[in-house]
């Protein structure tokens, strides 16, 4: 059976909520940075099912042993933030994640040629092949940012089967590059919308939501 690009959109109210928030245009910076939280929060936490790796343990309770499950500290997680608007997921995956390695990579798009240009970028020359890496970025709309940070992580040796890529809003045209060129990675995102328009904003969306963040 050939791999494929699976997209969830987990029916949490927690989720609907906060992605409602964030969608309202009346909402303050202020509040969506506090949705962005959650979202991250909450998409994370629905992203490391059966992505964490675990180990088989014994513990001692006050009464007597007791068989465990624990996350396997000795294999790698990294969190890669795609700047600016990623820093707002950042927290709340963050909060799940506290021993995850931060790496942060630093995209903008060129307003006439729509194509994403690098102006930090912090990973390592080379990743453990083991290492579960979450991507978190607010908005997949034209697929430019996110292929390119898929290009940088693969470079240094990263397993798309085992990144997963949190989101508030995903469109059709970012997804499908994602399918063509990395079949096995997963995505997870509050939401899919229908279309894209002419500026690559995703309509209905929820706006530039690094502006919204930011207050800029």
């Amino acid at each position: 059976m050939s791999l494929q690009l699976r997209v969830y959109v987990p029916p949490h109210p927690l989720i609907k909520h906060w992605l409602a928030v964030a969608r309202d245009a009346g909402t303050p910076s202020v509040l969506f940075r506090s949705a962005m939280t959650e979202l991250g929060r909450w998409l994370t936490y629905e992203a490391a099912r059966e992505w964490l790796p675990t180990l088989e343990a014994t513990v001692q309770t006050p009464l007597g042993n007791c068989d465990a499950t624990l996350i396997n500290p000795e294999v790698p997680v990294a969190v890669v933030p795609i700047l600016r608007a990623g820093l707002g997921l950042l927290e709340g995956a963050q909060t799940l994640l506290p021993l995850a390695s931060i790496y942060h990579l630093g995209l903008v798009r060129d307003e006439q040629t729509l194509q994403p240009l690098c102006y930090l970028n912090k990973l390592p020359e080379k990743l453990d092949p083991q290492t579960r890496v979450l991507i978190v970025d607010p908005m997949l709309a034209t697929g430019g940012s996110i292929m390119a940070a898929m290009a940088e992580l693969t470079h240094r040796g990263v397993d798309p089967s085992l990144t997963r890529i949190v989101c508030v809003v995903a469109a059709p045209p970012a997804l499908q590059q994602l399918s063509n060129a990395y079949p096995g990675l997963i995505v997870y995102t509050a939401t899919i919308d229908e279309t894209v328009n002419n500026q690559g904003f995703i309509v209905p969306g929820l706006g530039d939501a690094g502006d919204r963040i930011f207050g800029t």
